[in-house]
C-alpha cells in the first residue's frame, strides 16, 4: 500500500484561476488526471494537452451514411415502387427527379448525423442508460471547478502548490477508497 499512488482533489470557485494553476501543476511534472467544470471552459483542453477529437469525421460518415439511406428511400418510394406522372412529365430515373428530392436528402443527412452522434457521444463518455452518475462532487454541477491530481510524491508538497494557486478545497482520496466506490457503483 506504500507504493499506490495517491489522488488529491482540489476545488476551485473561478475558472481563470483553474486554467492558470493546471499550468503551473503541469510545470511541476504532476499529471493531472480528470478535471470536472460547471460549464465549458475555454482553453481548458489546450491547457490540460489533450488531442484535437476525431469527432468531426464521425458525424460526416454519419451523414454520409443518412445521404446514402435517402438516396435509396427517394429511389424506392418514388421510382421502384410508386413511379408517377407529376406535372405530365413521367420520368422513371432518379438522376432527373433528383432536384425534387433534394429537401429529404438534406434532412436525413442532418438527421443521421445528429442523432448518431448523440449516440456516439454517450459512448464516448460512458454514459449508458440506467448507469449511476460517476460526479465525484456534486458541487462541480453549479458553481466550483474540481481537479485531480495523481500524487506519486511528497503529498504536502502537492497540497502547498495548490494553495498557492489558488485552490479553495484540498481533499485526499486513495486508490483503496476509490476502488471501494467504484466496486460499489
Amino acid at each position: 500500500m506504500a507504493n499506490t499512488k495517491s489522488i488529491i482533489s482540489a476545488l476551485f470557485d473561478d475558472d481563470d484561476v483553474l486554467l492558470k494553476s493546471i499550468k503551473s501543476i503541469r510545470e511541476k511534472g504532476h499529471k493531472i488526471r480528470e478535471v470536472y467544470t460547471p460549464f465549458p471552459v475555454h482553453g481548458l483542453d489546450h491547457e490540460l494537452g489533450l488531442e484535437r477529437t476525431r469527432m468531426a469525421i464521425t458525424a460526416f460518415i454519419y451523414g454520409v451514411l443518412g445521404l446514402g439511406v435517402a438516396m435509396t428511400l427517394t429511389y424506392y418510394t418514388m421510382i421502384y415502387d410508386w413511379p408517377q406522372n407529376i406535372g405530365g412529365k413521367p420520368s422513371m430515373t432518379w438522376w432527373k427527379n433528383m432536384p425534387a428530392f433534394v429537401p429529404v436528402l438534406f434532412e436525413m443527412t442532418v438527421f443521421f448525423a445528429a442523432h448518431l452522434m448523440v449516440w456516439t457521444y454517450f459512448v464516448r463518455n460512458d454514459m449508458y442508460p440506467g448507469r449511476k452518475a460517476m460526479n465525484p462532487d456534486p458541487r462541480t454541477t453549479d458553481d466550483m471547478f474540481m481537479m485531480e491530481i495523481e500524487c506519486s510524491g511528497d503529498e504536502e508538497l502537492l497540497r502547498n502548490l495548490l494553495k498557492e494557486v489558488g485552490a479553495v478545497e484540498i481533499n485526499l482520496v486513495s486508490k483503496a477508497d476509490e476502488a471501494e466506490a467504484l466496486a460499489e457503483a
